[in-house]
């Protein structure tokens, strides 16, 4: 499992904690004293941790708009907190590709949501690549990424 996963895992792990105890303060020093982690894996975390938290008015609103039929408080957890992350990369984090944004959030939805939350994860994502005008560079790369991998 790369670094940057491993830092995903961290930041869904503490953001799970963050809104199950609805506690903000400290929680992340706390969080690092007992999850220890590599520098490199702390750096990305902390990335996100600040991205998500200093975006989440925004990216929370996007979920509401693309998730039909769903509020945002019946939406889990888990999932919930896999949209904010990848919508964070996907928004502010050029450096990423989409397709990799993509991967990372359907495979740690397999490995930490239920049996749908893949699906709906990728649902979401997929929508909001679609209609979202900023996106369209990103939209683009995930495009030309699926024809190469059906010409293959």
């Amino acid at each position: 499992m790369g670094l940057r996963r491993k830092a995903r895992e961290y930041v869904l792990q503490l953001l799970f904690q963050q809104d199950f105890s609805q506690q903000k303060t400290l929680l992340n020093e706390t969080f690092r004293l007992y999850r220890p982690a590599a520098k490199l894996i702390k750096d990305f975390a902390d990335l996100l941790v600040e991205g998500v938290t200093q975006h989440i008015s925004e990216i929370d609103s996007l979920i509401q708009k693309h998730a039909e039929h769903w509020s945002l408080e019946r939406i889990a957890l888990v999932d919930r907190n896999i949209l904010r992350i990848a919508i964070f990369e996907l928004l502010y984090l050029d450096d990423i590709p989409a397709r990799v944004t993509l991967n990372e959030a359907i495979e740690i939805a397999k490995r930490y949501g239920d049996e749908s939350s893949s699906a709906f994860i990728n649902g979401i994502l997929d929508k909001i690549l679609s209609e979202e005008g900023r996106l369209l560079t990103k939209k683009v790369e995930v495009q030309k990424s699926l024809n190469a991998n059906q010409g293959a």
